[in-house]
């Protein structure tokens, strides 16, 4: 699928925030969570809720293949350690 393919959907600014997110690195413990809240108004919880929901959804990969992707594979590596 392409970004151009009329069955992915624009993601909406709260998505588009969390995929910005989590392109970025964070300088301690803390300040992702703080950023969560003054930015986006949910809790950390909320948020990683939102992300996972995310991983799974083929806009979120047309629109940030590389992030998406990332994150993809540090999910598969944690599901298989539990």
């Amino acid at each position: 699928m392409t970004a151009e393919d009329p069955r992915l959907r624009p993601l909406s600014e709260t998505e588009r925030t969390v995929l910005a997110m989590e392109r970025r690195s964070w300088p301690g413990p803390g300040a992702k969570e703080r950023a969560i809240r003054e930015r986006l108004g949910v809790s950390p919880v909320r948020y990683y809720q939102l992300l996972n929901a995310l991983l799974d959804d083929e806009s979120a990969l047309a629109h940030d293949p590389v992030t998406v992707n990332r994150l993809r594979r540090v999910r598969a590596i944690r599901e298989t350690r539990r």
